[in-house]
C-alpha cells in the first residue's frame, strides 16, 4: 500500500513519520532525499549552482540551506526554478527506495509539498498532520530560531489548511500531546494495515 504523508512546516509530520516507522512502515522521506540529492558533489548541486549562482554555497561547497531558503521562500519564481531541478530528482529516487520496498509492506511517502506538487491522487490513502497557524509559529520560532515573519512567510508558501484537507484520507489534528499523537498514529496505521 502506497500512502502520501503530509501537513504544513511545524504541524508534527516528522513525529508522525517516526512513529509510522516504527509501527513497521516503510518511510521514504522526501525533505532527506531532497537533501541527498543537492549534497556536495552531485549533479544536483551543480545544477542548483548553475541555475543561482556560487553565492548560494558555503565556505566548504555545501548548499547554503538557510540561505537558499531565504531566497526562494519570498519569490515564487526562483522556488519554481529550484523545483523544477530538485523534484524529478527526487522523484527518481522515489522509485528506487520504492522498488526496494516490501511488496506486502505500507510505505509511507514522507512529501511536505504533496499537495503542492498535485500527487494526492498516486496514492491509496493520503495522511495529512495539521496544526493550527499561531502552534506552527510558536515551534518555528523556539525550534529553529526563526521570526514570526519568517514563519509566517514559510506557511503562506505552502498549501493551505483547506487544500491538505481535501485530498486527506485521514487527518491528525496535532494539538495535544505526544501520547495523543501516537495513538492517533497507531489508530491510522491500523486502518491501514487491517
Amino acid at each position: 500500500m502506497r500512502v502520501g504523508l503530509t501537513g504544513g512546516i511545524a504541524s508534527g509530520k516528522s513525529t508522525v513519520s517516526a512513529v509510522l516507522r516504527e509501527l513497521g512502515a516503510v518511510v521514504i522521506d522526501a525533505d532527506q532525499l531532497a537533501r541527498e540529492v543537492v549534497a556536495k558533489g552531485t549533479p544536483g548541486l551543480a545544477a542548483v549552482v548553475e541555475a543561482f549562482g556560487p553565492e548560494i554555497l558555503t565556505a566548504d561547497g555545501e548548499l547554503d540551506r538557510p540561505r537558499m531558503g531565504t531566497l526562494v521562500f519570498g519569490d515564487e519564481t526562483l522556488r519554481r526554478r529550484l523545483e523544477a531541478i530538485v523534484h524529478p530528482l527526487v522523484f527518481e529516487r522515489y522509485a528506487e527506495l520504492e522498488a526496494s520496498a516490501p511488496t506486502d509492506g505500507i510505505v509511507v511517502h514522507d512529501i511536505p509539498l504533496l499537495v503542492e506538487s498535485g500527487r494526492a491522487s498516486e496514492f491509496d490513502a493520503v495522511i495529512v498532520v495539521e496544526a493550527p497557524e499561531d502552534v506552527q509559529v510558536e515551534r518555528m520560532v523556539r525550534d529553529r530560531g526563526w521570526t514570526e515573519e519568517e514563519s509566517r512567510a514559510r506557511i503562506a508558501a505552502q498549501a493551505s489548511a483547506e487544500d491538505r484537507r481535501a485530498v486527506a484520507t485521514y487527518l491528525i489534528v496535532n494539538t495535544g500531546t505526544r501520547e495523543d499523537l501516537r495513538q492517533r498514529v497507531t489508530e491510522v496505521f491500523e486502518r491501514l494495515a487491517g
